[in-house]
């Protein structure tokens, strides 16, 4: 029977969301739009295309997407030799690894920018696969992402657990039928986290790592079921 950990990386395992609210901002202003910076925040997490339906409406002129795209992650990438783990990220992977989980995570980043996170989280060794949005037609709060990651991961929902720290986490992670994990590292509320399906919330990996013992994970170690 195989059992797999799924983790978002942005906000989850690495420092990085209001990076990329920072980011996104300056890209929308140089393009004259001004989004508050605390609306920007609350769609970080969604893929660059729906985060821009989100903050600018579906009827916006679609011709500026490439370059607003483009400005975020040029503006990112500066920040791509300093990209900050969070404490005990890389711990939690390698201790889930060595007890028999299969880690997966599960990414919008782009290739060169996930090079620099795994960098970052330094754990390599406990990575077994990736899922990123070049391997799914929709990106999270879609359950695509997950599914594909359950693929990857050769287990059925019910023996996964998906750790992330937004809405669109616990949304794609429910959809799916696998059970959520909420941090609260990544700047959202627990009650919004648990409305949107968190099973339980921590307030980081280190706080995560520390109660294994009597989290969704333990549970799911006791959970009959079989490798697909």
């Amino acid at each position: 029977m195989g059992r797999a950990a799924l983790f978002d990386v942005d906000g989850t395992l690495t420092d990085t969301n209001y990076l990329h609210v920072v980011a996104w901002w300056e890209a929308l202003r140089q393009a004259g739009h001004h989004v508050p910076m605390h609306s920007v925040h609350r769609a970080i997490g969604l893929p660059g295309e729906d985060l821009l339906d989100h903050l600018l409406g579906r009827d916006r002129d679609t011709a500026q997407d490439d370059r607003l795209s483009a400005g975020h992650d040029t503006l990112y990438a500066t920040c791509f030799d300093r990209l900050p783990a969070l404490a005990s990220a890389a711990d939690l992977l390698r201790t889930l690894a060595g007890s028999g989980w299969r880690v997966v995570l599960v990414t919008s980043a782009k290739e060169r920018e996930l090079s620099a996170l795994r960098r970052a989280i330094d754990a390599d060794d406990a990575i077994a696969e990736t899922s990123t949005s070049d391997d799914v037609g929709e990106g999270k709060p879609a359950p695509e992402p997950v599914r594909q990651a359950l693929r990857l991961a050769r287990v059925p929902p019910e023996r996964a657990v998906f750790v992330g720290d937004t809405v669109w986490d616990m949304k794609a992670a429910t959809r799916a039928g696998v059970t959520a994990v909420g941090l609260l590292c990544g700047g959202i509320p627990r009650a919004d986290l648990e409305e949107a399906g968190a099973a339980a919330v921590y307030r980081d990996p280190a706080d995560l790592l520390a109660r294994l013992g009597d989290s969704p994970f333990a549970a799911a170690s006791a959970t009959p079921g079989r490798v697909s």
